[in-house]
C-alpha cells in the first residue's frame, strides 16, 4: 500500500529556507508523476511543484524561482527546497503522486491523487 510521509516542516523568519522530504516505500519515484500541493487556513489546495517521470518540472507562479522540487529515485525521496520564504507561505504542505504507473499523458497536478498527511510550514517574525 502507498503510504507518502512528508517531513521537514517547521517555523522560520521570512527569508529563511526550508527543505521538504517525502519518502514511501510503495513507489518507484521514476516511474511516476510527483508533486507538493500545500493548503493555507482558510483557503483551498492548490498546486506548488510537480516533477515528471523525465525530470521535467512545473512551479506554481507564486514559487517560481524560490522553490526547487527534485527527487532521488535511488532513495525514493522526494524534496522540495524553499528558499527566500515569505509569510504567504505558510500552509500545510503535501506531498503527492500519481496512482497510474507508468501513463502516457504528460503530468497534472490534477493527476497527483495520493496524498500524504501532510507537514506545516510557518513563516512568521
Amino acid at each position: 500500500q502507498v503510504q507518502l510521509v512528508e517531513s521537514g516542516g517547521g517555523s522560520v523568519q521570512p527569508g529563511g529556507s526550508l527543505r521538504l522530504s517525502c519518502v514511501d516505500s510503495g513507489y518507484t519515484y521514476s516511474t511516476v508523476c510527483m508533486g507538493w500541493f500545500r493548503q493555507a487556513p482558510g483557503k483551498e489546495r492548490g498546486g506548488v511543484a510537480f516533477i515528471d517521470r523525465d525530470g521535467s518540472t512545473n512551479y506554481a507562479d507564486t514559487v517560481k524561482g524560490r522553490f526547487t522540487i527534485s527527487k532521488d529515485n535511488v532513495k525514493n525521496i522526494l524534496y522540495l527546497q524553499m528558499n527566500s520564504l515569505k509569510p504567504e507561505d505558510t500552509a500545510t504542505y503535501y506531498c503527492a503522486a500519481d496512482p497510474w504507473i507508468g501513463r502516457p499523458e504528460e503530468c497534472e497536478y490534477s493527476h497527483l491523487e495520493v496524498w500524504g498527511q501532510g507537514t506545516l510550514v510557518t513563516v512568521s517574525s
